[in-house]
């Protein structure tokens, strides 16, 4: 470590936990604190989570990264948020009530209502999302029908980030990528939607002000700065959702360059000059505020992997299992031997967005094994990414790499599945925090360490060697993909 080297931190306030990470100007990692969150189920659709916790959880995250640097060599900060979280805070700003995340499901019937209400095509077309459970959206039409005191007494509606830069410099302040998941947010025109806020009869000035990434957007506050360790006036830079900011992490912000997560759920995406809508992906506003991303999502993709081996294998206790199951999968041709799985086991996103979607395996015979299953899992998870990219190139959009990140990237098995099925290299990230990454890159350019996202990301990003496409596996695995999708529709009678 260099005596005079500078340094922005990269939150990243997650389902699970937040993570503090200081950023050097190479990317590298050099300090890094870390502190759980508590995830509140009081039955099957609710997922709470207490908004103060984000906070006390945040102070020890980064007072662990102040107390190993002076506070005066840090230029920045930014948040990364976990998408689709929503507090609701009284005029005191305290929260009226728990916050509603992500995986809450409580308004399941409202997809129903506001399609009716308002049009599936107008939602789809105004905030870029399918009509599904998980953004705010929902939520809200949820609240005006069953507790509009509520709704009614609520002076800030605030995602995560936007909770966070209050409590962090005294002024809640949203950005473009921590709005665009609620539903609400017009990516075409940046603002929030008169529109839809008229429907559910909720007044603009609930919800904080809009800035574009990287944008300046408040400074430590004293009183932070005491519960931080950070030094009051430090800037805070615009960042914003965690899928967003990871797409900036590995570099996809321009054409060409395509992000696929293997994490708990599955998520890919691909950039856009333009706000292409299809029921393959969910169109965002990019990290960078140039342009779009095109991410489709499964709910389901390492979650599946685990609970497959939870169920089936005896669990995950042996260390070994892994590498055991990685072992017989490599041996076994491209379609399992007939064995053919439907991944859908949280219900489904894109592309048929049902909620009531079930995972199958189909084709067993006697000499199947878990190896069978471990690889007839992973073929499924990756051709439903695999499809969705197809629909994505066939718009014209160019795809010439792809760079994985989360836990599943550490499979050399999943990696050469991905880069078979999609005639693609597949470069595995160096960054395992690539949320973190992507917000400290908003931060660097913010405080002018570069000028251009793309300049952050070239000198911050680190890959691996690419793993290479056997291009002559790509015809087992198209015909693989056509009875892998026809496994779905024919559960659901459709032909």
């Amino acid at each position: 470590m260099h005596r005079n080297e500078r340094y922005v931190i990269g939150i990243d306030s997650s389902t699970q936990s937040v993570k503090a990470i200081a950023w050097t100007r190479e990317g590298e990692p050099r300090f890094e604190g870390r502190a759980p969150h508590t995830l509140s189920s009081p039955d099957a659709y609710r997922s709470e989570q207490d908004p103060d916790e984000w906070w006390s959880a945040a102070t020890i995250a980064l007072k662990a990264v102040t107390d190993a640097i002076d506070p005066a060599r840090i230029d920045g900060v930014a948040i990364s948020n976990q998408r689709e979280t929503m507090a609701l805070l009284g005029a005191d700003r305290r929260p009226l009530a728990p916050a509603t995340i992500w995986l809450d499901r409580r308004a399941r019937d409202m997809t129903t209502v506001l399609s009716d209400e308002i049009g599936a095509e107008t939602l789809h077309s105004i905030s870029g999302k399918p009509v599904d459970v998980i953004p705010c959206i929902y939520r809200l039409r949820w609240l005006r029908g069953h507790q509009p005191d509520l709704l009614d007494r609520a002076a800030y509606i605030l995602s995560v980030h936007d909770y966070l830069l209050m409590r962090l410099s005294g002024q809640p302040q949203a950005t473009w990528t921590s709005a665009d998941p609620f539903g609400i947010f017009d990516i075409v025109t940046k603002t929030w939607s008169r529109k839809l806020l008229d429907h559910l009869k909720i007044s603009e000035d609930k919800l904080p002000p809009l800035n574009p990434p990287a944008s300046r957007i408040g400074v430590i506050s004293q009183e932070a700065a005491i519960a931080t360790g950070l030094g009051a006036g430090t800037p805070i830079y615009a960042a914003g959702g965690d899928g967003h900011c990871a797409g900036l992490g590995v570099g996809a912000i321009e054409p060409g360059t395509v992000y696929l997560n293997l994490g708990t759920a599955v998520v890919g995406g691909v950039w856009s000059a333009t706000p292409e809508l299809s029921s393959y992906w969910r169109t965002l506003v990019s990290p960078t505020g140039e342009g779009y991303v095109l991410e489709s999502v499964q709910r389901s993709g390492a979650f599946f992997i685990n609970w497959l081996l939870d169920t089936f294998a005896g669990g995950r206790a042996d260390p070994t299992v892994f590498q055991r199951l990685e072992s017989e999968a490599m041996r076994l041709p491209v379609g399992s031997d007939g064995l053919t799985v439907c991944p859908y086991l949280v219900g489904c996103m894109d592309p048929h967005w049902d909620g009531n979607a079930h995972a199958t395996f189909t084709g067993f015979g006697s000499d199947h094994g878990m190896g069978h299953l471990y690889r007839a899992s992973l073929e499924a998870i990756t051709l439903e990414f695999t499809r969705a990219l197809e629909q994505m190139q066939a718009k014209g959009l160019a795809t010439h790499r792809i760079f994985v990140i989360g836990g599943g990237a550490s499979s050399a098995l999943w990696r050469k599945m991905v880069a078979d099925a999609t005639g693609l290299p597949v470069h595995r990230s160096l960054s395992n925090e690539a949320s973190a990454l992507g917000a400290g890159m908003s931060a660097a350019v913010g405080s002018g360490w570069f000028r251009t996202f793309q300049d952050a990301a070239r000198a911050m990003s680190k890959t691996t060697e690419a793993t290479a496409p056997d291009l002559a596996a790509h015809g087992d695995w198209s015909g693989l993909s056509k009875r892998q999708a026809r496994v779905y529709l024919n559960n659901c009678g459709e032909f």
